[in-house]
């Protein structure tokens, strides 16, 4: 594996609050590659755990804590559940999807801002503008598509995915909490896995598992799953 880290420089690293788990610290030490990725650069930076933020990729590098586990489908043995299928095939009669580039307007971030909110994603930072959504989800190192979700003409939310050879990964997925009742959050990975499935793709990256926090522990309801635990994948199915 090879993530040629020397093209890679370190342009932040320091003890802050963590983003997952409060009242605890963390070190995301934050990456800039000085050169695009290439797709297999990017199966390699995603198999090592990595993640990315604008034009940055970050890993977890906490002196005291390993709660955020990597987590990832095998795409050909994933299996939804009958809850997930049921939020599937709702959404196939009643959502329309469109993939293409991503895009910076006004809807979206709206949509950003009032998921956040209402899902008490924002803590203390208040509203992003444009040119703060730009810079998160838009401004890429890497090939990066944008999954949107219609309800006739209105945008239900949007999913943010980088491309590898081998590979997509779920950068960040926000959706207005208006359609909560059609779970979009589920219907989105549900989707991303057929997305991968119809480009032959192998893995779908889900960004971090944290047991003890209340926005990234459903992540263990895909299953069958690989959490990255010392160094190595592992399966849980349970």
């Amino acid at each position: 594996m090879n993530r040629n880290v020397a093209d890679q420089l370190v342009v932040f690293d320091a003890v802050q609050s963590c983003p997952y788990l409060p009242g605890r610290t963390a070190r995301l030490p934050l990456r800039w590659p000085r050169k695009r990725l290439t797709p297999a650069q990017l199966d390699d930076c995603l198999a090592a755990g990595d993640r990315r933020t604008g034009f940055y990729l970050y890993n977890t590098s906490c002196p005291k804590c390993r709660a955020c586990e990597p987590i990832r489908l095998d795409v050909a043995r994933f299996e939804p559940r009958r809850t997930q299928r049921r939020i599937m095939r709702r959404g196939d009669r009643e959502i329309r999807v469109e993939v293409g580039e991503p895009v910076v307007d006004e809807t979206r971030v709206a949509i950003f801002n009032k998921h956040r909110n209402l899902r008490r994603l924002a803590g203390t930072d208040g509203d992003i503008d444009i040119g703060e959504y730009r810079s998160f989800l838009v401004d890429t190192a890497c090939e990066t598509i944008e999954l949107t979700y219609w309800v006739g003409l209105r945008m239900l939310g949007a999913a943010i995915c980088d491309r590898g050879a081998t590979s997509l990964s779920a950068v960040y997925c926000f959706f207005d909490p208006d359609f909560s009742a059609f779970s979009p959050g589920t219907f989105s990975v549900l989707k991303q896995v057929e997305l991968c499935r119809q480009w032959e793709l192998e893995y779908l990256y889900l960004g971090y598992y944290v047991a003890d926090s209340e926005h990234m522990a459903y992540k263990a309801n895909y299953r069958p799953h690989q959490r990255l635990v010392n160094g190595k994948w592992q399966w849980f199915n349970s």
